[in-house]
């Protein structure tokens, strides 16, 4: 079986499951397991001198480790394959995290607020609705590059080892790639790898935004906006998402109790929004994951 139709079956396997939590439960997910040896790492070389060559030489180390684990896997069949991809994509994890969010604010602004704060890092207690529905849409956009569209994207083009390369460096990059004076050395290599990584999967995920958005025509003012973000990457599903659903995204937002002025993306869309504008935001991921599977499946016949 070749790699795009094993990433055919990993992308419904997962959309049908998810994360089965009594397996969960019971197992570590491999997520945790990387989260774990980087944690390691961090607490046992980034010290003392030379910290960002430290940082380099770990980050090294772990891809060629996630390398060799990807090769050592892949041995064991298509089965095997489908099973461990299906795993590292989490594309019906996002949407029910997503859809919590919308559900909580149906309830009450402050289940809203908690069921949002699972899955961003700024400050929540103060946000009124819009916000809260702006963070949410945020969050799906870019985890839909970083948990769905690039692991998929890393699979085709380097089978497993690509994919397990694509989540050591992409987990690396969100436990020491932040720029705090701990880590902004140690961390550096993870950041810079991770930046180049999603470089083609952030702009593919803005493109099977766009599409089924009927917003491809707009792709300039995707770009534009793209550029306003504090990251290369992350701004462009960000930018397609808002064009998509039709919403403003971004503006002002507190992290660590402090409030920070951002651009607004998508500056004409539509400021005032809630639960209605999460659910179209969550149409939207399944369509850009639909166009990913006629994607993976149409490479996959014609490589029979």
């Amino acid at each position: 079986m070749n790699t795009a139709l094993v990433l055919s079956l990993a992308l419904l396997l997962d959309a049908m499951f998810g994360e089965p939590q009594w397996l969960w439960n019971r197992l570590p997910h491999p997520a945790v397991l990387m989260g774990r040896l980087i944690n390691q790492c961090d607490e046992r070389f980034n010290s003392e001198h030379s910290r960002k060559l430290k940082g380099l030489l770990v980050l090294l180390a772990l891809i060629a480790g996630a390398a060799v684990l990807g090769q050592i896997l892949s041995l064991f069949g298509p089965v095997v394959e489908v099973v461990v991809v299906a795993i590292m994509l989490a594309q019906r994890s996002l949407v029910n995290h997503v859809r919590a969010v919308a559900d909580g604010l149906r309830l009450s602004l402050t289940q809203g607020r908690r069921a949002v704060a699972m899955i961003v890092s700024r400050d929540t207690n103060a946000m009124q609705e819009p916000a809260v529905a702006r963070s949410a849409i945020e969050s799906a956009a870019e985890n839909l590059s970083d948990g769905v569209i690039a692991p998929a994207f890393w699979f085709l083009i380097g089978g497993l080892p690509g994919l397990l390369i694509y989540k050591i460096v992409n987990t690396a990059d969100s436990m020491i790639g932040y720029l705090t004076p701990r880590h902004a050395d140690f961390g550096w290599a993870s950041a810079r790898m991770d930046d180049l990584l999603n470089l083609i999967p952030a702009r593919l995920t803005a493109a099977l935004i766009a599409l089924p958005g009927g917003v491809l025509q707009r792709w300039r003012g995707i770009q534009t906006d793209a550029a306003k973000h504090r990251s290369p990457n992350a701004g462009w599903p960000e930018a397609a998402m808002a064009r998509a659903i039709d919403v403003a995204l971004a503006g002002p937002r507190s992290y660590d109790g402090q409030m920070q002025q951002f651009a607004w993306v998508n500056v004409t869309g539509a400021r005032i929004i809630g639960p209605a504008a999460i659910d179209a935001a969550i149409t939207r991921l399944w369509q850009a994951w639909a166009v990913m599977l006629g994607i993976s499946l149409t490479l996959g016949l014609l490589l029979i």
